[in-house]
C-alpha cells in the first residue's frame, strides 16, 4: 500500500528543483507550464515560498532560487563531514596521502573534509573550505565525470592546482543532489594501480553511509 503523500509540498519541490536546473529563472507561465498545472497553483506555490526566502522574483518578474536555501544546504555540511571523515581517515593512512571530501558549489569545487596522514614524513596542507573551479584538479574533474555514468572510475591529475602535486579522485554516486568526490593528493608518488580502486572504494563508502 503507498504511503500518502502532500500533493502541494511535493509541487513546491517539484518548484525548487526546477529552478535550481534554470539559472536563468522562469516566470510562473512557464513553471505552470513544466509543471503541467493551473497558473493560479503555480503562484501561490510561488508566493508561499517567497515568504520563505526559498525563492525570490527579479524585477523582470522571473522566478529564481531564494538565499533561503543556502541556509538549509548549510545545515547539511556537517552531516556530510561527519559521515566522510572516519572514510577519509582510513583513507589516508592506507595511502600515505592527504585524503579530502570535494563537493560542487556552482562552477567551484568546495574542499569540505580534510584528513592528513599521521605516519608520512610530509604531506600536503590542503585547507578545508579551498575552492578551484571544477574544471580544474582531480576533485572537481572527478565531479564532472560523475555526470556521465560512462566514465572511468577516478581521475589522475599532476600539478594542475600545485606545482609538484598529484591527484586522484573518484566521483561519488547514488546521492540524489549531492555531486561530490573523495580524493587523495600528494607531493609523491603513488601507484595509481593501488590507490586508484581505494579511492573508488572509500567514495563507494562515503555514499553507502549517505544513502
Amino acid at each position: 500500500m503507498a504511503s500518502e503523500t502532500s500533493q502541494t509540498l511535493d509541487r513546491g519541490l517539484q518548484v525548487l528543483k526546477i529552478l535550481a536546473e534554470t539559472p536563468g529563472g522562469l516566470t510562473v507561465t512557464e513553471l505552470a507550464g513544466k509543471l503541467a498545472v493551473n497558473r493560479t497553483v503555480v503562484y501561490r506555490l510561488v508566493s508561499t515560498l517567497e515568504q520563505h526566502a526559498l525563492v525570490r522574483r527579479d524585477s523582470r518578474g522571473r522566478v529564481h532560487v531564494g538565499l533561503g536555501v543556502l541556509h538549509l544546504a548549510s545545515a547539511v555540511q556537517p552531516v556530510l563531514r561527519d559521515s566522510a571523515v572516519p572514510v577519509l581517515r582510513r583513507l589516508a593512512e592506507q595511502v600515505g596521502c592527504t585524503a579530502h571530501l570535494t563537493v560542487a558549489d556552482g562552477d567551484e569545487a568546495l574542499a569540505l573534509a580534510v584528513v592528513e596522514p599521521s605516519w608520512t614524513d610530509f604531506h600536503v596542507a590542503y585547507r578545508v573550505g579551498a575552492r578551484h573551479p571544477l574544471t580544474q584538479g582531480a576533485a572537481g574533474k572527478a565531479i564532472l565525470a560523475g555526470r556521465d555514468p560512462r566514465s572511468a572510475a577516478y581521475i589522475v591529475t599532476a600539478g594542475e592546482l600545485q606545482s609538484g602535486a598529484r591527484g586522484l579522485a573518484a566521483p561519488i554516486h547514488g546521492v540524489d543532489g549531492l555531486e561530490a568526490s573523495v580524493g587523495v593528493v600528494t607531493l609523491g608518488e603513488f601507484d595509481v594501480a593501488v590507490v586508484g580502486p581505494a579511492v573508488s572504494a572509500a567514495a563507494a563508502e562515503v555514499a553507502s553511509r549517505l544513502s
